[in-house]
């Protein structure tokens, strides 16, 4: 757990959303990627609550989240998230999002986007499913309502460049808490979420991408035509990094996450010089 963390849980479908809430300042929104939890990002929000309000949420069956149904789909997810906010009265903030946690802040970009003075996709992408990788979430599916212990000690690997990362082993205590009716029921949300290449071209609000060169889910050089899309955007490739930037290279993510809110909150918006970013 975070130092001075507050801890909390908001009322949502008849379920309970969990959320922590640390820091002072104008607000930053973590959400995490598949089949992970908000602590995932404790480094980074321990770092950016020196001059940020962070408020990280576990999505819907995942942490200490309930499970709403059994197909959690980005737009619900995307409610959820607004839910927490509105219950923090909080009106305007930036939210980056890892990996599924990406689908889920273009979500709310479509739906709640007057709430929005920036968004981070942090290996994530507003391109839909392929065919082929619906047909392997499917067969993912099937593994998981077998096995899935089998099916979570495994993933982990396939998140870090190298697995030899000395992180390894606590993605794998995090990832390995997710339950199997949470992961099925995003791996459904998942598989039917449309594109939303519309989002990012007719964004009012600056756009973030950062993606690993050596990321073995995403292909970065697919996703690169997607940065031309909105009408202020920057991206960060990570050289060494896989599908864990935060993880592989955190000071380097760490600093174009804080830079690039900073310019968010400030003039409308507009992309100034960078500041000097302190490291995690």
């Amino acid at each position: 757990m975070i130092q001075g963390v507050k801890d909390g849980f908001v009322d949502f479908h008849e379920a309970k959303l969990h959320y922590t809430d640390c820091g002072s300042g104008r607000v930053i929104v973590l959400l995490h990627g598949f089949p992970e939890n908000l602590h995932i990002w404790d480094r980074f929000a321990t770092a950016l609550s020196k001059n940020f309000r962070v408020i990280a949420i576990d999505l819907p069956g995942f942490g200490n989240s309930d499970c709403i149904g059994y197909v959690h789909t980005m737009e619900l997810m995307a409610e959820g998230v607004h839910a927490v906010m509105r219950h923090l009265k909080l009106r305007r903030y930036v939210i980056a999002g890892h990996s599924m946690g990406g689908y889920v802040g273009l979500a709310f970009a479509e739906h709640f986007r007057e709430n929005l003075s920036g968004l981070c996709l942090f290996h994530s992408t507003a391109y839909p499913d392929s065919e082929v990788k619906k047909t392997e979430r499917s067969r993912t599916i099937a593994a998981i309502k077998k096995r899935p212990l089998q099916y979570l000690k495994s993933f982990a690997a396939n998140l870090f460049a190298d697995s030899r990362n000395v992180h390894f082993k606590e993605l794998n205590n995090i990832v390995s808490t997710a339950s199997p009716r949470g992961i099925v029921a995003a791996l459904e949300g998942m598989k039917m979420r449309p594109g939303r290449e519309v989002v990012l071209k007719f964004a009012p609000f600056p756009v973030l991408f950062i993606w690993g060169k050596k990321d073995k889910l995403l292909n970065y050089e697919d996703l690169l035509p997607q940065a031309e899309t909105p009408r202020r955007s920057e991206v960060l490739l990570l050289e060494n990094a896989g599908h864990l930037g935060f993880y592989e290279e955190p000071e380097e993510s760490f600093n174009a996450l804080k830079s690039f809110a900073n310019k968010c909150f400030r003039n409308g918006g507009r992309f100034v010089t960078k500041n000097k970013s302190n490291g995690i």
